[in-house]
């Protein structure tokens, strides 16, 4: 296990890619209630219509906790800090790229700062985010 002492700042991972499709875009609307992005995806457009900003984010903050690395343990998500910068259209395989880009100790945990990006097989960044994570520290013994 990995906790907050064993991750430095500068550390890169890159998480495995995924594919976004019709059905993700359909489960998504059936789960969020959101049925205009049904309307979105059918717009015609040869090259796969658009797929949900929402959508894109939460495939790529599972894909987080699928890096080549044990997770450390996260007590709490405290902030994400969030952008779309380019489309994401059905059909595009995403990944994410993620660096420490900080980290402050606290008594019985420590935060580290995370900076995202979202890359679609274009080499594209598609999305940009900033996570705050509270991670446990090592227990004393």
């Amino acid at each position: 296990m990995r906790y907050f002492e064993d991750i430095e700042v500068g550390q890169q991972f890159r998480t495995p890619a995924r594919t976004l499709t019709e059905a993700d875009v359909l489960v998504y609307a059936a789960i969020s209630g959101d049925h205009e992005v049904l309307d979105r995806a059918a717009d015609g457009d040869p090259h796969g219509g658009p797929a949900p900003e929402f959508l894109a984010f939460a495939v790529s903050s599972g894909l987080g906790f699928r890096v080549p690395v044990d997770q450390p343990p996260i007590l709490a998500f405290m902030t994400f800090d969030w952008r779309a910068v380019a489309p994401v259209r059905i059909g595009d395989t995403i990944h994410c790229r993620i660096r420490i880009a900080q980290k402050r100790p606290m008594k019985d945990a420590g935060v580290l700062v995370e900076k995202r990006e979202v890359v679609n097989q274009r080499g594209e960044v598609v999305q940009e985010a900033e996570y705050k994570l509270l991670v446990a520290r090592r227990p004393a013994s």
